[in-house]
């Protein structure tokens, strides 16, 4: 969803996560092949309307489950964005939930503010 509000936009991005090319689910069982198809995902969007991975601010991400895979996860996540001069890191809450697909690990919503350009 898109919101202009004067010179700024806010983008909110709906879960993502772990798709291929056609919809299907890509990496299944790999924690770490998820999470990072899952942020280039969410990171995409922003790049569709111009912008950069820089302009997200937030996210949520939820872990089918945490205890056993936040370690990597989190891991996975903090290596990409400092890949990417992220600095500082986007805000972020972690949640275990059950997710839109049974062979779903993580799935990430996100909030990117956008300014004028």
């Amino acid at each position: 969803m898109r919101i202009d509000l004067n010179d700024l936009t806010i983008l909110l991005i709906s879960g993502r996560f772990s798709s291929d090319e056609r919809g299907g689910t890509a990496h299944i069982g790999n924690i770490r092949g998820q999470v990072l198809r899952t942020l280039e995902n969410i990171t995409g969007l922003p790049a569709s309307e111009g912008y950069t991975r820089h302009d997200v601010v937030r996210t949520t991400c939820y872990l089918r489950d945490i205890e056993r895979d936040y370690d990597v996860f989190n891991e996975v996540r903090t290596a990409f964005y400092r890949k990417h001069g992220l600095d500082p890191l986007p805000a972020s809450t972690d949640i275990e939930a059950t997710l839109s697909r049974p062979k779903l690990l993580v799935e990430i919503e996100a909030i990117a503010i956008l300014g004028s350009k």
